[in-house]
């Protein structure tokens, strides 16, 4: 059930298209599609979007720039839990939990959420007419957690359960998608479905849990349950909404002082021994050898090169132990120096 299985092999850099549904901005459409070239002249080959990102934008401007290339040599992920319709409704009024407002620029398609089967079935229909293509390789049950339904999150989880779940475990086990878990931006939902005897994920897409700045409650049980399952998760958001990577957004929102200072004295750390704070936030992620792959959101081609360039950054030894000694990372928390 090993994602990294599912995945283009070498595959540690993945395209989280987020920013492609307009994200915190108006994207031109030629910069959005020249952001997807420019990933893929990378050798980038897995793509991940959803329905929710730009009610629908996203999967749009995705397929419409990967309409130039073989099916067969790119894997794509989306996911279910919102159902997108050609009503039109206030962006403004809507609740997104804590991503209010983070695609405010998006289409003003009213997003109505359905973890049913047959929403399930439906949503997947309709990503694949966005997508212009005939077939999903993974796909994620959205959001199914506190940030999005607070006290009801449960409620949700169990619609989930006895609808999603069930539905893509089938579609799975018949050959139709390759894989399936969850994306979400919690942990809980990830321990709560991994106890469920009656069915099992292929893995997660979990966005800022698992990050330089926020990866302790990760590292108590989701991460040695996940390895003990052979569940691999897909990090989402490893720069923490960008402010690992020069931004002051930290979570959907302006990043605290606290965070801002904590993200400080890495950066002082990084300067010191002459690395970028992209290469190490990024090498510290995939360090852990239950995650499968990163995939960073990127709105502007050059972002792309910067991510393929931490990536080859050599890190010393050095600034790992200091990070570890100043407790900047959880003493339990992988670090490419204990690989060596």
């Amino acid at each position: 059930m090993s994602i990294k299985d599912k995945l283009p092999a070498g595959t540690q850099l993945g395209f989280g298209a987020a920013p492609l549904g307009n994200m915190f901005r108006n994207i031109p459409e030629d910069e959005a599609l020249a952001t997807v070239k420019a990933a893929w002249d990378t050798g980038v080959r897995y793509f991940d979007t959803a329905p929710l990102y730009g009610a629908g934008l996203s999967e749009i401007r995705l397929g419409d720039a990967l309409a130039a290339y073989r099916r067969d040599d790119y894997v794509l992920s989306t996911k279910v839990g919102r159902v997108i319709l050609d009503e039109i409704e206030d962006v403004s009024a809507r609740d997104l939990g804590e991503k209010g407002g983070v695609f405010e620029f998006g289409r003003p398609n009213k997003i109505v959420n359905d973890y049913s089967a047959d929403a399930t079935l439906r949503s997947i229909d309709e990503s694949l007419k966005r997508l212009k293509t005939d077939r999903l390789d993974i796909v994620w049950v959205h959001d199914v957690a506190q940030d999005f339904y607070g006290d009801e999150w449960l409620a949700v989880f169990e619609q989930a359960r006895t609808g999603a779940f069930r539905v893509l475990s089938r579609l799975r086990d018949e050959g139709v998608i390759k894989a399936w878990g969850l994306g979400v931006n919690r942990v809980e939902p990830c321990e709560l479905l991994l106890d469920l005897s009656e069915t099992k994920p292929d893995g997660f897409l979990l966005a800022g849990r698992y990050t330089l700045l926020d990866h302790e409650r990760a590292l108590q049980r989701l991460i040695p349950a996940a390895a003990a399952q052979d569940v691999e998760i897909v990090v989402g958001g490893p720069y923490s909404s960008g402010v690992l990577a020069g931004g002051t957004h930290f979570e959907y929102q302006k990043a605290s002082p606290e965070i801002l200072a904590k993200v400080e004295r890495i950066k002082a750390i990084a300067a010191r021994h002459n690395v970028s704070v992209k290469a190490v936030a990024l090498q510290f992620v995939l360090a852990n050898p239950v995650v499968a792959a990163a995939i960073p959101g990127a709105s502007k081609p050059a972002r792309i090169a910067e991510d393929h360039a931490a990536l080859k950054e050599t890190v010393p030894a050095d600034l790992w132990r200091e990070l570890r000694e100043q407790g900047l990372v959880a003493a339990n928390a992988p670090l490419p120096i204990d690989r060596a």
